[in-house]
């Protein structure tokens, strides 16, 4: 499977359409056609349903289409580090953050690495957990803001960041849960509840509440903060969530609620161990290690 075909098989799925995706290549429809029907061939699988005036992509079709984007992008960030001269700091930085004011960290770093080198662009990528340690896994990012240890020490390495989170919960003010300063494990046991798909048996919020997942009355499961909020506001049930991470202030019918006993976690920048960086990558965490220096010799 050549990168060249790849980069065929994504542009005919952009564009849904033989005759555009050739022209956008710079090449015949007959010999577009050829290198797709070969790609087909080789395998051994269907990747588009062919209509008279749209092309789709079959299950395996999308399938390919999730992987060979990934392998088309870190195919040109080699190409892009290995050309940069040394004349200059140049390059790209891909960090992947789950909703973490962590972040807060990383934004002030990159503030000091762009104006002292202007040619460094950062890319930052949001998810989950489950989505940022994925993409660091495939070398799609250089590194990821992590709230709690990686999972395996032995293939990260890590550097502790100056803050912590802390688990609360949002809802309406409205709610009676609301009238109290405070939220305790008893509070939530028969609420109906939104939770992070990341909290899991064993994990630092159950355990402080002491039960199971099957003992709780979870309504549904998110990835990411914000939309979860929305069914908050509708009513439909508690977010279990970090701290600050929806703005309650103003017209704002939400409200944070902390846990007690305070639960609380850390936060980690890891990478993966015996990782090669570029130069550009290579000065941001020499920034970030800088930084964390910096605030922790003033606390």
């Amino acid at each position: 499977m050549e990168l060249r075909v790849l980069r065929y098989f994504l542009a005919v799925a952009r564009e849904e359409n033989i005759s555009r995706a050739a022209a956008a290549l710079h090449t015949s429809q007959p010999s577009l056609s050829r290198q797709l029907k070969d790609l087909e061939d080789e395998l051994g699988k269907t990747l588009f349903i062919r209509g008279q005036r749209k092309i789709t992509l079959t299950e395996d079709g999308m399938f390919l289409r999730k992987r060979a984007e990934e392998i088309v992008d870190l195919a040109d960030r080699t190409v892009k580090e290995l050309t940069l001269t040394e004349e200059f700091l140049a390059g790209d930085v891909y960090i992947g953050a789950g909703e973490t004011e962590g972040m807060k960290l990383i934004a002030q770093t990159a503030g000091v690495l762009v104006q002292h080198f202007p040619d460094i662009h950062l890319h930052i990528v949001s998810g989950d957990r489950v989505d940022i340690v994925e993409r660091l896994e495939k070398g799609l990012i250089d590194f990821a803001v992590l709230v709690g240890e990686p999972d395996s020490q032995k293939k990260y390495e890590t550097l502790l960041l100056p803050q912590r989170d802390t688990w609360s919960v949002l809802m309406r003010k409205d709610h009676p849960l609301a009238q109290k300063s405070v939220v305790r494990p008893e509070d939530l046991y028969q609420e109906p509840l939104l939770i992070s798909r990341q909290i899991k048996d064993g994990s630092p919020f159950l355990n402080w509440l002491g039960k199971s997942l099957d003992q709780l009355n979870v309504i549904s499961t998110h990835n990411l903060i914000y939309n979860a909020s929305l069914m908050v506001e509708e009513g439909l049930g508690l977010a279990v969530t970090l701290q600050g991470l929806i703005n309650t202030g103003g017209d704002s019918c939400l409200c944070y609620r902390p846990l007690s006993p305070r639960l609380e976690v850390d936060l980690f920048l890891a990478w993966k161990r015996y990782q090669t960086f570029s130069p550009a990558v290579a000065k941001f965490l020499e920034l970030m290690r800088a930084e964390i220096s910096s605030k922790t010799e003033n606390i």
